[in-house]
């Protein structure tokens, strides 16, 4: 089971004052479940999951996957394979994978990380799932462009490598796939990037990675079950929303999530963008002016005990700090029973590493508590497709409230717009052309700008 305990995370606050936040906070949940948002209504739908199950022949013709897709369409595959398979997966032989393939993400437009990827693979064996909902993401677009040279250089057929993962009508991927006859996915026009891991936004790499999209869709489903609980006390998305927004109000702006296993790191880098892109907002829903939003953080434990941990415990205190805790790894290491002739080892010999760091977190909570700051912490008993899909659901569900109880859109991301837009004149967009010169100048006036050839 994957389950959330408030330790502190309430204690600074009356009993009046939490049963007063608590019975808005559960309208506002009502409010989401009876408007049923895309990334629930997904759950558990056969049609979608069928749609990824009917790759899976084809999918095995290859021995690796690479997903071309930004932000929610490239966190959300990176947090899937790094969480539930090992970390050097990708140097496995195929025997060694089960024939299940290799899984890479371009999610950047940086140079040396888009060669050193090509550097690895063999373009033969190896599908592309370009995924972008609007069909013009430009990061995705350039990724795509190059990928698509490198086939028609090595005279290879896109049809035989390439799959779209966009909107079911629209945009210039759909337009592409229909005139060329490559093979596609559906991104449901009613979930956004950040809430689509569930789709087959995520669920294809799942499958490449031998995993059961079917599985992560029962975990989902079981913890919006939970999450349905009238009362705040038995229900995880309303204590990590409600607490995440009382401590907001008393100026605790900063939400850490600081994961104490490897494996679970990427999924503090999936929430980043969950909890920021829906919840950083300048207007209410009513157009008021408000700029509101916690900036979220990512740790890992044990490490940045000894980067973090001093600023969290003495530093400001504007912070809510949530753990990450693994109950159960999958290999364990022991620490050997050397120097029996010093005791300044004796209190490590002969224990596993994994009670070691899980000593670590309970050291690093402790020193949280008593420093006064506020703490929750979520267990994972096991990793598998089942708890990850309750923790992707858990923390979707928790920020949809977190939006409502902010008064914010939690599913537009208007920030974000502008520099698209600057980016695409200052590449030479025509439609565009009438802001580059102007764009150009304000950049000179910081010298910002060098000209191109």
């Amino acid at each position: 089971m994957l389950s959330l305990n408030p330790v502190t995370s309430f204690d600074s606050f009356s009993e009046s004052e939490i049963v007063e936040h608590a019975r808005r906070a559960l309208d506002v949940l009502e409010k989401v479940l009876d408007e049923n948002p895309g990334f629930l209504r997904i759950l558990g739908d056969r049609r979608l999951l069928e749609s990824v199950r009917a790759q899976e022949e084809w999918l095995k013709r290859f021995d690796t996957l690479v997903v071309v897709g930004i932000g929610g369409s490239g966190l959300g595959n990176i947090a899937i394979k790094e969480s539930l398979r090992p970390s050097g997966w990708n140097h496995f032989s195929k025997d060694e994978r089960g024939g299940w393939l290799r899984v890479y993400v371009l999610d950047n437009v940086d140079p040396d990380a888009v060669a050193s990827v090509l550097d690895e693979i063999d373009l033969k064996s190896t599908v592309f799932n370009v995924i972008s909902k609007s069909g013009g993401t430009t990061e995705t677009l350039a990724n795509y462009l190059i990928v698509r040279g490198l086939l028609e250089i090595y005279g290879l057929d896109p049809r035989d490598h390439l799959i779209f993962t966009t909107d079911p009508d629209k945009g210039l991927l759909r337009k592409l796939a229909l005139e060329e006859d490559i093979r596609t996915l559906e991104i449901p026009p009613e979930v956004g990037g950040r809430f689509s891991v569930l789709t087959p936004v995520g669920m294809l790499a799942a499958l490449a990675l031998g995993l059961t999209p079917e599985l992560f869709h029962e975990g989902g489903l079981k913890m919006l079950e939970i999450c349905r609980k009238a009362d705040w006390k038995e229900n995880p998305a309303l204590q990590i929303a409600l607490s995440h927004y009382l401590h907001y109000l008393k100026g605790r702006n900063v939400s850490v999530m600081m994961a104490y296993s490897s494996r679970l790191l990427s999924l503090a880098d999936w929430y980043r963008q969950l909890w920021a892109e829906s919840l950083g907002k300048r207007f209410t829903k009513d157009g008021r002016k408000v700029e509101v939003g916690q900036t979220p953080v990512k740790a890992l434990g044990a490490v940045d005990q000894h980067s973090q941990l001093q600023l969290y415990n003495e530093g400001p205190d504007d912070k809510i700090i949530t753990f990450l805790r693994l109950k159960r790894f999958s290999r364990e290491v022991v620490i050997p029973r050397v120097h029996e002739d010093l005791d300044a080892f004796g209190y490590l010999r002969g224990h596993m590493l994994s009670n070691l760091l899980k000593t670590e977190l309970l050291g690093t909570l402790i020193s949280l508590v008593e420093n006064g700051r506020p703490v929750l912490l979520v267990d994972f008993d096991t990793l598998d497709e089942h708890h990850l899909g309750m923790f992707f659901v858990l923390y979707e569900l928790a920020t949809a409230v977190m939006g409502e109880l902010l008064n914010v859109n939690a599913y537009d991301q208007p920030g974000v717009e502008r520099g698209k837009r600057v980016t695409k004149a200052l590449m030479g967009e025509r439609e565009l052309a009438g802001e580059k010169e102007k764009i150009i100048a304000e950049l000179k006036k910081y010298g910002l700008w060098e000209e191109r050839e």
